[in-house]
């Protein structure tokens, strides 16, 4: 099993990566994890302009990462699921791709491509917290859909 995290945010070294890498370590028993950082500067440009360009650019920096998976976007008003619910989502498939919003969100044209539209929580996180409790979630739904004992 192949997952993939997409988010919009400028790579870097802090200290949530060491987390995040650690928890995508533990999963490389049941799957590989790939976290990707995606900016450049079309999104750096449109985000001085205005929201709907903004996710405009989100929206073409990600179609390219779609075409081979099933494709989950992550955003505030998706469906709330629990642990075994988000465990049976990505059970049966090879290929998992998620996609974390940009600092304005996913415009509707995104949203409508994507297979799932799920939320961490009512609450807005920063990337990084995004990044990491997803990646915490991945690792224990691997867990629970190989009968492993971490996520009781």
């Amino acid at each position: 099993m192949n997952i993939n995290i997409y988010s919009i945010v400028k790579p870097s070294k802090d200290e949530y990566d060491k987390i995040i890498n650690d928890l995508i370590k533990s999963s490389l028993k049941y799957a590989t994890v790939k976290n990707h950082a995606i900016f450049n500067k079309n999104i750096a440009k449109a985000q001085t302009i205005d929201e709907k360009k903004a996710q405009q650019s989100y929206t073409s920096a990600y179609e390219p990462y779609m075409n081979s998976g099933f494709n989950i976007a992550l955003d505030v008003l998706g469906k709330q699921i629990d642990s075994f619910e988000f465990a049976k989502y990505i059970e049966n498939h090879s290929t998992v791709n998620f996609f974390i919003g940009g600092a304005y969100g996913f415009e509707q044209k995104f949203l409508k491509k994507c297979d799932l539209i799920i939320s961490l929580s009512k609450l807005t996180y920063a990337h990084k917290i995004a990044t990491l409790t997803l990646t915490e979630q991945i690792f224990r739904a691997l867990c629970i859909n190989n009968n492993h004992p971490y996520h009781k």
